[in-house]
């Protein structure tokens, strides 16, 4: 990439009042400058909107509105994103440094690369400095995709353009459409990715 790229971060949420505060506050202590956070919500009837619009201008983009599930919203965060690059952020899950995204800013400056991903912390919901589960995913490994390994989605970053070569998740597969956005990208159309 060669340059500083502009990454949009993409938190959908329904209901979500317990955890999306603190789901924006590890995007918003990001270090990286070049961020665009963008929240889509399903209608929330709790106090979701009300903590989101606290936020003012320091979120990019928000719309809160009926969506047909996780995926539809996933997609409209994706369709509304203007970076070079995308991640999602579910709006109970956090980034666990506030280096996360300049580090995956730095490995597309320095590599040719179409995709990024990482490793994921499974922590306690009321104590986030416990870890529960640390799931190591490991180096992209085709053979093992064959038998049902795939990227952790929260640490999935991929540039825009390949979402729009290749297209968005599926709405018709209710709770395995990351899977297939993975089989589809990385093993169909080889897309390239780093570790």
């Amino acid at each position: 990439m060669n340059k500083k790229p502009n990454i949009s971060i993409v938190t959908i949420s329904y209901n979500s009042s317990k955890t999306i505060r603190d789901t924006i506050d590890s995007v918003l202590c990001q270090d990286y400058d070049n961020i665009e956070y963008i929240i889509i919500d399903g209608k929330s009837t709790d106090d979701t909107i009300e903590i989101v619009k606290s936020y003012g201008d320091k979120i990019s983009y928000f719309i809160s509105e009926e969506d047909d599930g996780l995926y539809d919203a996933m997609n409209k965060g994706i369709r509304a994103a203007t970076g070079d690059v995308v991640g999602i952020i579910n709006s109970d899950d956090l980034y666990y440094t506030n280096h996360v995204v300049s580090d995956v800013a730095e490995v597309f400056i320095f590599n040719d690369v179409d995709s990024v991903y990482g490793d994921l912390l499974y922590v306690d919901t009321v104590d986030t400095d416990s870890i529960r589960r640390y799931w190591k995913s490991g180096n992209f490994n085709i053979k093992k995709m064959r038998k049902g390994w795939t990227i952790p989605h929260p640490t999935f970053f991929v540039k825009k353009e390949i979402y729009n070569k290749f297209g968005l998740y599926s709405i018709r597969l209710k709770n395995a459409s990351d899977y297939e956005m993975a089989l589809r990208l990385l093993y169909k159309n080889k897309i390239s990715v780093i570790y």
